[in-house]
Parts: C-alpha cells; sequence; structure tokens
C-alpha cells in the first residue's frame, strides 16, 4: 500500500494539474494538518482515493464545522451553513476509524481485516488560541479513544494500524519553543496502543537533511511536512 502523507505547506508538486499522473499509484492520503481545506479537497478530486485528515493550529476557518464548541455563530445561521456544508476527505480528529476498502493482511494468519486509523487535532497549548491543549486535555482526549481502540482488539488482535496527528510526540521531531513543543502523552499512547506508522505534522522541514522518519519500539514517526510517500506493509 503506498500512502501520500501531506502537511503545513500547499506543494505545487501536488497542487497541479498533473497530480493524477504524477501519484497514480496512490492508495491512500493522510493530511496532517495545517492545510486549507481547499487543498484537501483538491486532492481528494484529483486523485480520488481514501483521503483522511486532521486540524493543526493555523488554517482553522472550517474548524467550527466539525467541533462545534469553536463555533461563535447564532445557531439557526450554523444549521443554515451546515445544510450544504462537506468536505471530500474524512475528518479523523479525536476519532477512531476503520477503512474496509484498504485491507490489511495480518503476516502471520493471512486475515484481511480492515485498516484502522485513529486521529488527533492540534498542537501544544502556547497562546491560548483555538486547537491548542495542554498535557492534560489531550491526555484526557486520548483516553476517551481507548473503548474504539480496545474494540479494536478484541475484534482484529491489534489495537491501531495507523495514528494520524498535527503535533510530533515530546522529544521526537519537535522543537524547544512553546508552539513546537510534541505532547508527552502521545509518546504514552504508541507505546501503549503500538500503531505500526504514525504520521504528524507541524515541524516544518528547511533542510533536506533533516530527519523526518524515527523508529520508536513498534511505531515508525514520519513527519509528513509538504509531502512525502511512504510505503505500507
Amino acid at each position: 500500500m503506498k500512502i501520500l502523507c501531506v502537511s503545513d505547506y500547499v506543494d505545487p508538486l501536488i497542487y497541479n494539474q498533473n497530480v493524477k499522473q504524477v501519484f497514480s499509484d496512490v492508495d491512500l492520503v493522510l493530511c496532517a494538518g495545517d492545510l486549507p481545506l481547499d487543498y484537501v479537497d483538491f486532492i481528494v478530486t484529483m486523485l480520488n482515493k481514501p483521503t483522511y485528515f486532521v486540524f493543526g493550529n493555523h488554517n482553522l476557518n472550517d474548524f467550527s464545522h466539525y467541533h462545534k464548541s469553536a463555533s461563535f455563530v447564532p445557531s439557526e445561521v450554523q444549521q443554515a451553513r451546515d445544510a450544504y456544508y462537506g468536505h471530500g476527505g474524512t475528518y479523523a480528529g479525536f476519532k477512531v476509524l476503520k477503512d474496509n476498502s484498504l485491507a490489511y493482511t495480518d503476516p502471520k494468519t493471512g486475515k484481511r481485516t480492515p485498516l484502522l486509523i485513529a486521529g488527533v487535532s492540534g498542537s501544544l497549548m502556547y497562546n491560548k488560541g483555538l486547537n491548542q491543549y495542554t498535557e492534560r486535555q489531550m491526555k484526557l482526549r486520548l483516553l476517551m479513544m481507548v473503548p474504539a481502540l480496545i474494540r479494536n482488539k478484541i475484534r482484529y488482535g491489534r489495537y491501531l494500524d495507523i495514528l494520524l496527528t498535527h503535533a510530533s510526540p515530546r522529544h521526537i521531531h519537535d522543537k524547544e519553543d512553546p508552539c513546537h513543543k510534541g505532547f508527552e502523552c502521545f509518546n504514552w499512547f504508541i507505546q501503549k496502543f503500538k500503531p505500526s506508522l504514525m504520521v504528524h505534522g507541524h515541524i516544518h522541514l528547511y533542510d533536506a537533511r533533516e530527519n523526518r522518519i524515527t523508529k520508536s519500539g513498534d511505531t515508525t514517526i514520519l513527519n509528513a511536512y509538504a509531502h512525502w510517500l511512504i510505503e505500507y506493509p
């Protein structure tokens, strides 16, 4: 399975009329935040592949459509807007999802089961802005996902295949400034639930020599800045 991962930057290599030819063999698209949803829509329209996205700490004009508590418009106006609102990608923020169109084959048993995906939006709080969370707030949101993960384990023999986030785990690809520190609780999460792949954004890469792929336990952690293609076993 070939996965196109994107985040934080509208990449001209993708945002052009030839994208369908260049990325014709992609099976799945993961959008790790800080992208305008018009860009996500373009990718969905041109590639016509399963696409999942989360929000970051920027490009939040559409955030209230997916998180009603973030909306500051009168309810009757919000209802009217929602009546015709939608995006082609699937929002994965704070959800545990399964994709039946992308089967996972267990290498030991040969059994085919749905691909299991979980998503987490937002960054560490640094200026009390929208979609920013303290460590405690983020840990509580992760804990709310645990029942669905346990059901996956019972039914499919594993908790999760792919974790899609905006922020990175603490001390993996993150920075020391307040805005770009990662979450300690993400390290707990990947150690406990062992996704084989974690895709994040938020950390911009300005040097091709900077590391964007790190292994932590059973999990391969990828920084999706701009775009990156990865083969998923």
